[in-house]
C-alpha cells in the first residue's frame, strides 16, 4: 500500500491516509477480506503518530471501508455496490463544484462550462 502524504497540503495527516485507503479500495487496488497493516506498522511506514493512523483507520471503520476484529487485525470490508456509487458520486460532485467556483471567479457561463463537460465527457449522455 503506498500512501503519499504531504505536508504542505491543508488537508490534515489522518484525512490524507483515509482519502488515498479510501481510494485504493473503490479502485480495487485493496481487496474485500483483505488485512489492512496495523495501526502501529502504518505508522512507522508512514512517519506519523500512533493516534494519526488510529484516527484514520476509525474513519474508515465509520464509514464502512474497513472492519476491526478484536486480537486479529483490521480488514477492507466487503463493498455493497450501492454504497460504492454513492462514494464516487459524492467525489464528482466536490470536483464538479471545485469547477463551478473557479468558472464563476473567470465568468464562464453556465452554458459554456456544460459544453466543456460534454465534450470532455466524449459527447454522449450516459
Amino acid at each position: 500500500m503506498a500512501i503519499i502524504l504531504s505536508n504542505s497540503s491543508s488537508k490534515p495527516i489522518y484525512e490524507q491516509i483515509t482519502e488515498q485507503i479510501k481510494t485504493d479500495i473503490l479502485s480495487g487496488a485493496l481487496e474485500a477480506g483483505q488485512q489492512m497493516p496495523s495501526i502501529r506498522t502504518l505508522a512507522k511506514e508512514l512517519r506519523v503518530s500512533v493516534i494519526t493512523t488510529k484516527r484514520a483507520y476509525e474513519e474508515l471503520e465509520r464509514d464502512g471501508f474497513v472492519e476491526t476484529v478484536q486480537g486479529r487485525g483490521t480488514y477492507v470490508a466487503h463493498q455493497n455496490a450501492q454504497l460504492i456509487r454513492e462514494e464516487q458520486l459524492r467525489r464528482a460532485e466536490e470536483k464538479l463544484m471545485e469547477a463551478v467556483e473557479i468558472a464563476k471567479c473567470a465568468g464562464i457561463t453556465q452554458q459554456e462550462l456544460m459544453e466543456s463537460l460534454k465534450e470532455l465527457y466524449g459527447g454522449d449522455d450516459r
